[in-house]
């Protein structure tokens, strides 16, 4: 008889032979920025996931970085609003004060910037409006304009999530000619237009005035759809290839570690987060316990980087054995 209950006896053994293995090394914690001062506010649908303005980041920000995180990923919550997004491109916008922020007394994190419109525009949609339709075209030339106003902050990577065909190659080409040539493009490259992003809609005031984002993100029904993204993105020069959500398409994770060299991320979103969170409070679960076992089962499925609202309470459980 072939027993593999044999490797299974004790804990040291099973963490002998673990396949995989989750590290603070894996995480990216996204960060809500809002504009003004004095800024430490909850989220509501996001339990423990607050905005802050830039004068209140050192708070969670000394976290960040007393937990070793590698990376946090940047939402800009601006004053003002307007129908192409041009508060996205002002050098002394918040992402951009943020970043300078950052990188000025917390330089060992990398800064990594959402390149998108939807939180600065006055309809809610992720570009330039003509006739209610997102026009491409005219998006990417005002996503060179964002790119290069984030570079000059001091960005140290830049992640474009609005899935505008012909993004990357836009964006490597402006980075190239402006004096980036080593700054990384983490594309958001399989998108899906999903049900659960509703607590972030609430979290970055992005939510759509009319319509939906279905004829620029993805059909959930679709994974050949998603290899051909990623074979755009491969071929026009990302650095990293994202996968969102993560949790509902671990087998799009799988599909694209299996078939491109480059790092795989995956973006554990607000309403994965917030599930747990919700059956947590009512004792339904244990949260901890089911926050580790999704995100190993993230890393499992071949994320090399994986963006969790979850980062800190994780990273808090890791270090926390790392010192048995």
């Amino acid at each position: 008889m072939h027993r593999t209950r044999r490797l299974r006896n004790s804990n040291s053994l099973r963490r002998l032979v673990r396949e995989n293995q989750l590290s603070v090394n894996d995480f990216v914690y996204p960060l809500f920025i809002e504009e003004g001062e004095n800024i430490d506010a909850p989220i509501s649908s996001m339990p423990g996931v607050n905005r802050y303005s830039v004068d209140k980041l050192p708070g969670i920000m000394d976290k960040v970085a007393a937990a070793r995180i590698p990376a946090v990923l940047l939402f800009g919550i601006p004053a003002s609003k307007d129908e192409e997004g041009a508060e996205t491109w002002n050098d002394e916008g918040i992402i951009q004060r943020a970043v300078r922020y950052i990188k000025k007394d917390y330089p060992q994190v990398t800064v990594i910037t959402d390149v998108c419109f939807c939180e600065y525009t006055s309809h809610g949609h992720c570009g330039v409006l003509v006739d209610d339709y997102v026009d491409n075209d005219l998006t990417l030339g005002n996503i060179r304009k964002q790119v290069l106003s984030h570079a000059r902050a001091g960005a140290d990577m830049v992640a474009p999530s609005g899935m505008m065909d012909g993004t990357i190659e836009n964006i490597r080409e402006a980075l190239d000619a402006n004096g980036y040539p080593n700054l990384p493009v983490m594309a958001y490259t399989v998108k899906y237009a999903s049900a659960f992003y509703g607590p972030f809609r609430e979290a970055a005031d992005s939510a759509p005035s009319f319509g939906d984002r279905k004829t620029y993100q993805m059909d959930p029904a679709n994974s050949r759809e998603g290899l051909l993204e990623a074979e755009y993105d491969d071929l026009e020069g990302a650095d990293i290839l994202m996968v969102k959500p993560a949790m509902a398409y671990l087998d799009v994770v799988r599909a694209l570690k299996e078939n491109f060299n480059k790092p795989i991320a995956a973006y554990n979103v607000s309403g994965e987060y917030a599930m747990i969170k919700a059956a947590a409070a009512k004792g339904w679960i244990d949260g901890d316990k089911v926050m580790m076992e999704l995100l190993l089962s993230i890393k499992r499925a071949g994320a090399d980087i994986i963006i969790t609202y979850f980062a800190l309470e994780a990273a808090g459980l890791l270090n926390k054995v790392n010192y048995e």
